[in-house]
């Protein structure tokens, strides 16, 4: 097993997640099998529990594990599927070692940082690297290890004595080290100052882990100077100093990596130069060009309740970018606080009020998107209704669809009181209940968390013909909360199609209004199986619908399921190539979903 080890200086929010993934995608792309592990230094056991404003947002694996966002980056520049222990913290490592000293394993020694410590991390990396998550059997051949956080941070010191220790024992061919830091461009004078990455490579170095790469974040491109005068303090050969300047687009950064040959250096460093080909980047290069070129836009409503930080819904902004891409249409946010829709902003701050109604109102389509707690909520439900009562394709996420369930009981039933217990616990008609498998004392790990399957119940509805007409689906849940059974038949009567529910049948996962365009609600994540140009079908559902495309998709999806069950393949049906607009609309690529699929 070679290792890839990532560590940042200077500040925090360089992109090290970004530049990590970014290696992994440019090893695979020369023939090597990747995977991924993140390190967070803090004493969490895992991101459940931790505010999205602090954090960012929660992303959801297929075992149910929650996790930090940048595993979220691996899983779709890599096209992998990690697992829980994929994300190492400190409250993880320390439960381990704790139980194994209440076990009494460690035979009456004293338990101390070193060796205990950080014999766990190592002995942590060394069996998490060789889980499969490709697919395929067998280890991998590479595995990239994030450590998050900045060199110095007090949390992050048994990390580094313990990756300090990794090295040595697994010797120098097969560690290599890239160190992100920051070369600031002070507006006073224009210059590219290195002061900040020397004093952090001099930092990393007195902690005993030598850099092999240097990967400097700038606005610009380094100046020869620059990179010779890091070179000489820092003690890294010239072409071994990348420099990850801004781009238009995150998926230039693999492509920046190889344009500086950053691989050969890496290669070499892990003595495996001459085993590997050239990275086929082809398919890579061609979507960011394609993302660059984008100019007739498609604008996206989102109301949230964390709108202040973006990453609090990069997963539903990735699988936006990644269906806006196939739809041929520039994705446009337009980002709408849900408290500032409802009638107290109004009333205290209407400037905000109409700002928010205004941004609504010059969307395409509507997306609510998950959340917790109930600041924001009516704005959310008055949101729904304005999307279903004019027509405007709509996507409700988790609490999204439970709050246009409420929004249709209220409306459609004249249920004024309609409510989830989350909000109202003694509402008279709870459209949304706590599930009985919940708990209200424990809130880590406690919700109905990963992969579930969902079994479509009406065969020609839309979600149903997105996902390619199949039998059922399985995808990523993270909620306490569900539609109440005892309810569904009044809603349905009324006009409300639960299109999808679990094997019991007693859980709603998909809401449809059938005579609406494009109103659609689901129970789980779908933007967690977004890819790169494998975008999830819903979000494609939403962009086709926003950008008048949604016909032509729908037909393309059935026409691909009807070859997939004759055995035939869906591409022989459809000539793609040079791109250009077909008859009923822009062409949609074809890429594959995950569930076999293709689009």
């Amino acid at each position: 097993m070679k290792y890839v080890l990532v560590t940042g200086g200077v500040v925090s929010g360089l992109g090290k997640g970004v530049t990590a993934s970014s290696i992994g995608l440019i090893l695979k792309a020369c023939g090597l099998r990747v995977t991924s592990i993140k390190i967070d230094p803090y004493l969490n056991t895992d991101a459940g529990t931790m505010s999205p404003f602090e954090h960012g947002e929660v992303f959801v694996l297929d075992d149910g594990g929650e996790v930090d966002l940048d595993l979220g980056n691996y899983e779709r520049f890599l096209d992998i599927k990690l697992t829980s222990d994929n994300n190492i913290t400190t409250g993880k490592i320390y439960q381990s070692v704790i139980n194994k000293e209440r076990k009494g394993d460690y035979l009456g020694k004293t338990v101390q940082v070193v060796p205990h410590i950080t014999d766990a991390i190592q002995e942590w990396i060394e069996r998490v690297a060789v889980i499969p998550v490709d697919g395929k059997e067998g280890p991998a051949d590479v595995c990239v290890i994030e450590l998050g956080g900045t060199i110095g941070d007090i949390e992050s010191m048994p990390f580094i004595e313990a990756l300090g220790q990794f090295s040595y024992r697994v010797g120098a061919g097969n560690f290599c080290l890239i160190h992100v830091s920051l070369v600031p461009v002070l507006n006073v004078v224009g210059e590219q100052k290195t002061k900040p990455t020397q004093h952090s490579v001099r930092g990393l170095r007195s902690l005993g882990l030598m850099p092999n790469i240097l990967a400097c974040r700038s606005t610009m491109e380094l100046d020869e100077n620059v990179m010779t005068k890091l070179s000489q303090f820092c003690h890294v050969p010239v072409e071994s100093i990348i420099t990850l300047y801004d781009v238009p687009n995150i998926w230039h950064v693999p492509l920046l990596l190889r344009d500086q040959k950053a691989h050969e250096a890496i290669l070499k460093v892990l003595n495996l130069k001459g085993v590997t080909g050239e990275p086929a980047l082809g398919e890579w290069t061609a979507r960011a060009a394609l993302c660059d070129k984008l100019h007739e836009p498609v604008r996206i409503a989102m109301v949230g309740k964390y709108t202040g930080l973006s990453d609090s819904y990069l997963s539903v902004l990735k699988a936006l970018l990644h269906a806006s891409v196939s739809c041929q249409r520039k994705l446009s946010v337009n980002w709408v606080p849900a408290s500032d829709l409802e009638d107290e902003t109004a009333k205290e701050n209407p400037d905000a009020y109409n700002a928010a109604w205004n941004l609504l109102k010059d969307a395409d389509g509507v997306l609510v998107p998950g959340g917790f707690g109930d600041r924001g909520v009516q704005g959310k439900i008055v949101a729904a209704k304005y999307a279903r009562e004019n027509r405007i394709p709509f996507l409700g996420i988790c609490l999204g669809m439970q709050i246009a369930v409420i929004e249709f009981a209220r409306s459609v039933l004249g249920m004024q009181d309609a409510n989830s217990t989350e909000f109202d616990p003694n509402t008279r008609n709870p459209c949304v209940v706590f599930m009985p498998e919940g708990s209200k004392t424990q809130m880590g790990g406690t919700m109905r968390l990963g992969s579930r399957r969902t079994f479509f119940q009406v065969k020609d509805c839309k979600s149903a013909k997105l996902y390619g007409n199949r039998s059922f689906i399985d995808e990523r849940h993270r909620h306490r909360y569900e539609v109440n059974p005892d309810m569904v038949a009044q809603l349905e009567n009324a006009g409300l199609s639960f299109t999808g529910k679990d094997e019991s049948g007693q859980r709603m996962e998909i809401i449809e209004l059938p005579k609406h365009p494009y109103f659609v609600g689901v129970q789980f994540h779908p933007e967690f199986k977004s890819r790169p140009g494998k975008p999830s079908p819903l979000f494609l559902g939403l962009l086709a619908a926003a950008s008048g495309q949604l016909d032509a998709v729908l037909k393309r999806g059935l026409t691909q399921a009807s070859a997939m069950s004759n055995g035939t393949s869906a591409l022989k049906h459809r000539k793609y190539g040079n791109g250009n607009r077909a008859a009923d609309g822009p062409v949609v690529a074809v890429y594959s979903n995950g569930n076999g699929v293709h689009f």
